[in-house]
C-alpha cells in the first residue's frame, strides 16, 4: 500500500469528504493540517507545482490533487490501483 498525505485545514468541506474517502476504503494517511503547521504551506505548494487550495492528496510520489480529483479517480475505477501502487 502506497503512503498517502493529504494537506488540510478544520474548515474545509472539501477536505473532510477526501478523509471520508479514504477513511471508507481504510486507507491510512498523514494529515498535514496547515492550520496547526503554517510553516508547510509552501512544502505544499512546491510539492503541488503551485497549487495553493486545500486539499493537496498525494499517494506515494503521486500529486493526485484536491478532493474533485480524487473522487474523478474513484469513480473511473483507478483509486484502487494507485493506492496499491
Amino acid at each position: 500500500m502506497q503512503t498517502v498525505e493529504i494537506y488540510t485545514s478544520p474548515l474545509c468541506g472539501f477536505c473532510h469528504a477526501a478523509k471520508r474517502l479514504l477513511k471508507a476504503k481504510n486507507v491510512s494517511f498523514t494529515e498535514i493540517d496547515l492550520a496547526r503547521t503554517p510553516d508547510r504551506r509552501a512544502e505544499m505548494r512546491k510539492r503541488a507545482n503551485g497549487g495553493h487550495t486545500v486539499p493537496q492528496i498525494f499517494v506515494g510520489d503521486t500529486h493526485v490533487g484536491g478532493c474533485d480529483e480524487l473522487y474523478a479517480l474513484d469513480r473511473a475505477g483507478k483509486l484502487d490501483a494507485l493506492l496499491k501502487g
